[in-house]
C-alpha cells in the first residue's frame, strides 16, 4: 500500500494540548452561559441561544466548505444505507445536557465546583468506554496508571466537599454536573466515531448542535409555558459567545478523541477546565465558589492525574 495515503498519527504532545484547550474552552463556555442564564432567568433558554447560534454558524460552514458539503452527503448516504446506526446521531442529547446545566448552574455555583462534578462523570465513565471499547481508538487497555490517573481525579472531586462550600447548594446543582460529565465522555466517544463515518468533524459536529437544538428548542417552550416569558435578551455581545466557543470544541473533541482515547481526552480537559475555573472564579467569584487554595489543591491533584495516566512509563523504565 502507498505509504502516503496512511492516515498520519497526531503527535502525544500535540494531542494532549489539545484537550486541555478543550477544557479551557469548557470552562469559559460554563461561564458564558452560566451568566446569561442569570441574566435571562431562565437556564433553558440561555442553553437555546447558545446552541442556535453554534448551529447557524455551523450550517453556514456546511454549505460553504467542500469538506462539509461532502460530509453532509456520506451522512445521508450512510443513514439510509445503515452504515450509520442511528444511535450514532445522539450526541447532540449529550451536549444539550451539558449547556442546560451551565445555564441553570453555573452562575450560582461557579465554574469550578461545576468542573469538579463533571470530572467525576467523565473518570468514571472515560474509564468503562475505553474498556469496553466504545470509542473510535478501540479498546484501550485499562492499566494501572490509568486507573491511578482516574482515582486522582476523583480525588481532587472530593476536595471540593472538604468544608463548608456546599453548604446551602441544592443537591440537583451538584447531581447535573456529574450526569454532564458521564454524558460528555459518551458524546465525545460518539462524535468521533461519527467523525470516522462521514470523514470530517465539521459534519459530525453539525448532528451534534443540530439534535441539542431541538431538544433544547422543546425544552425551553415547555419550561417558558410552565414559568412564564425570560428576562430580556441583553445586550452585551460577549454573552453570546457560548455557541461559537462550543463549536470550536466539540469540533475538536471529534478530532482528537481518536489519538488520545476517551479516559485521556477527559483528564486532559480536565486540567484545561480546573485550571480556568481557577482564574475565573478569582476574577469573578460566584456565591457557592470554594476558596482560592481548595481550588489549587484540586488542580495539582488533576494536573497529576493526566502525568499519571499520560506518561508512558514501560518506555520510560527501558
Amino acid at each position: 500500500m502507498d505509504s502516503s495515503s496512511a492516515p498520519r498519527r497526531m503527535p502525544a504532545w500535540l494531542a494532549l494540548a489539545l484537550a486541555v484547550a478543550i477544557g479551557v474552552m469548557t470552562a469559559v463556555q460554563a461561564r458564558i452561559n452560566g451568566q446569561l442564564g442569570l441574566r435571562l432567568d431562565d437556564g433553558f433558554v440561555a442553553a437555546v441561544v447558545s446552541f442556535g447560534s453554534g448551529l447557524v454558524i455551523l450550517v453556514v460552514l456546511s454549505a460553504a466548505l467542500p469538506s462539509g458539503r461532502a460530509g453532509v452527503a456520506r451522512l445521508v448516504a450512510g443513514v439510509r444505507t445503515g452504515g450509520i446506526p442511528l444511535w450514532m446521531l445522539g450526541g447532540g442529547a449529550a451536549g444539550a445536557l451539558t449547556v442546560a446545566t451551565q445555564g441553570l448552574a453555573v452562575g450560582l455555583i461557579g465554574v469550578s465546583l461545576f468542573t469538579v462534578g463533571v470530572v467525576a462523570g467523565q473518570t468514571v465513565n472515560g474509564l468503562f468506554l475505553d474498556r469496553i471499547g466504545f470509542g473510535p481508538a478501540g479498546v484501550v487497555a485499562v492499566t494501572v496508571p490509568r486507573l491511578v490517573g482516574g482515582a486522582l481525579a476523583l480525588g481532587a472531586v472530593g476536595l471540593a466537599l472538604v468544608g463548608d462550600g456546599l453548604s446551602g447548594v441544592p443537591l440537583w446543582m451538584l447531581v447535573l454536573p456529574f450526569l454532564a460529565g458521564i454524558a460528555i465522555a459518551w458524546q465525545q466517544a460518539t462524535n468521533g466515531r461519527l467523525r470516522q463515518r462521514v470523514g470530517t468533524p465539521l459534519t459530525a459536529t453539525l448532528v451534534n448542535f443540530t439534535g441539542g437544538t431541538v431538544l433544547l428548542v422543546v425544552a425551553a417552550l415547555v419550561h417558558v409555558a410552565s414559568v412564564g416569558p425570560p428576562q430580556p435578551l441583553p445586550a452585551e455581545p460577549w454573552l453570546y459567545l457560548g455557541g461559537p466557543v462550543g463549536v470550536v470544541y466539540i469540533f475538536l473533541s471529534a478530532a482528537v478523541v481518536q489519538y488520545t482515547g476517551v479516559l485521556l481526552l477527559g483528564l486532559g480537559a480536565v486540567v484545561g477546565q480546573l485550571l480556568t475555573s481557577v482564574v475565573l472564579d478569582a476574577l469573578w467569584p460566584a456565591p457557592a465558589s470554594p476558596g482560592f487554595a481548595q481550588e489549587l489543591a484540586m488542580v495539582v491533584l488533576a494536573l497529576a492525574s493526566v502525568v499519571v495516566a499520560a506518561v508512558p512509563w514501560r518506555s520510560l523504565r527501558r
